[in-house]
């Protein structure tokens, strides 16, 4: 049993039930990791690999069964990992369940108290994807970064060119479409003539042909030359490494569909021929084995939710969303899309939503972004509450529906349907008609003002 003094009577003692026995807790640095498997046997261990298995040796000699690891940056991967291999029940804590530490903060003291709070069972498990989902995960996170690199090295190509007075991006929307990689390679190659690089735009393109070529006429300086001609070779190399990256992606969900794949389900789906790609999208059809995995649920047909949605939502949790967590509003605290209300008194002293890092939260709220344009019942309700709130809070609580909306779907496989009945037409006309009532008695106008009006 855990034993407490009791503040003004040292002799009384409050006993807590020991729920795990057999629990340690173990505090995760960068160059070492400290080991408590009792509150008087605190160890350090090296963060080598050798200093590794030391540690799951020690946790053997003292028959512990249960651990209790902090999230602390990356370096709890491969311990975590290890451990799992040694057959110990290890579970992954958020920082923030643990921060409540008195006195002075050490590592010694930090390990004590992951130990003792895990024994009681005060600490829960943080959500941790299958072997399948993290190395999926890996790959998909690189993509995203090689991405951001890419785009990092567009912003340098623009400034370049803006500096030479080459103004192509006044009259082209994207600058590593197919017209302006055209002509920036042209120009890389010593091509200077605005007579020809013109030809090499499109003809699609809205600007005019002479604004086109008085765009691409400028003060060709050396320096910025050079600058231009490396940031397109590194662009070009960024493209390169996210074409491999997708064909290791395709690889994996190749793989996935070999072993657990279904022909019927495969034969259900149909490609919407109407939908229109991003160029940072994979080279192949992403929502073919999405469609699949979710055992025939569509979720491209969410207003809103694209590739860059479905694939995030693939690599962070997996389309088994029930297995993981218990219920949709689980689902969408996980995410940070739920208020963190704080009552004191019966008051509610605070109601904002948590600061969550999340690839997967991000992404929804992308999505929500994108359905507060579309005209559905999802964009009615985000420019409804947008007016009244703000853009800010229409995000999230239009990202919180569409999260509820995806582990409904994933859920019941059921096919998306977010459409207005006739009641709900009729029910919303009525509360519109009353507002407006409403508002005219409020502000005193008489029924023949009005006839005036109109």
């Amino acid at each position: 049993m855990a034993k407490r003094k009791v503040k003004g009577n040292p002799n009384a003692t409050i006993t807590m039930p020991i729920v795990n026995p057999g629990a340690a807790g173990i505090d995760i640095g960068s160059r070492s990791h400290f080991v408590c498997v009792s509150q008087d046997n605190v160890k350090e261990f090296k963060s080598f690999t050798s200093g590794l298995h030391e540690i799951a040796e020690h946790l053997l000699y003292y028959e512990i069964k249960t651990i209790a690891l902090e999230s602390t940056g990356f370096y709890w991967q491969q311990l975590f990992v290890l451990l799992q291999s040694y057959g110990f029940e290890v579970i992954l804590v958020n920082a923030r369940h643990v921060k409540n530490v008195k006195g002075h903060k050490t590592d010694v003291v930090d390990s004590k108290w992951l130990q003792l709070l895990h024994s009681i069972g005060l600490l829960s498990n943080s959500f941790q994807p299958d072997f399948f989902t993290k190395e999926l995960r890996q790959y998909v996170r690189h993509r995203k970064s090689l991405i951001e690199t890419g785009s990092m090295y567009i912003a340098k190509m623009n400034k370049s060119l803006v500096l030479m007075n080459i103004q192509l991006k006044t009259v082209l929307r994207d600058l590593t479409g197919e017209s302006g990689l055209k002509v920036i390679e042209a120009i890389v190659k010593g091509v200077r003539d605005p007579d020809v690089l013109e030809p090499l735009v499109g003809k699609r393109v809205k600007a005019s042909r002479q604004d086109i070529k008085d765009a691409l006429n400028g003060d060709w300086r050396g320096e910025h030359l050079f600058e231009l001609s490396q940031n397109y070779s590194f662009y070009q190399f960024t493209r390169e490494k996210i074409k491999e990256t997708d064909n290791r992606i395709e690889a994996l969900l190749e793989q996935w569909k070999e072993k657990n794949g279904d022909e019927k389900i495969r034969k259900g789906y149909s490609k919407n021929k109407h939908s229109h790609g991003h160029k940072n999208d994979p080279g192949f059809d992403i929502k073919a084995y999405a469609y699949e995995m979710a055992g025939g649920v569509d979720l491209s047909q969410i207003e809103g939710v694209d590739v860059g949605t479905i694939l995030t939502l693939v690599s962070e949790t997996g389309l088994d969303l029930k297995s993981k967590f218990k219920t949709a509003k689980h689902f969408a605290s996980w995410l940070g899309f739920s208020p963190n209300r704080k009552i004191t008194g019966g008051k509610t002293m605070s109601s904002h939503t948590p600061k969550v890092k999340s690839s997967l939260g991000h992404a929804i709220r992308q999505a929500a972004n994108a359905a507060g344009n579309s005209k559905s019942r999802l964009g009615d309700f985000f420019r409804r509450l947008s007016f009244r709130k703000g853009r800010t809070v229409a995000i999230i609580a239009t990202a919180r529906k569409i999260a509820v909306i995806i582990y409904k779907m994933l859920e019941t496989h059921q096919p998306y349907c977010y459409e207005y009945t006739q009641e709900d037409s009729e029910r919303f006309k009525q509360m519109q008609i009353k507002k407006t009532i409403k508002n005219i008695k409020k502000h005193g106008i008489a029924q023949s003002d009005l006839v005036m009006a109109f």
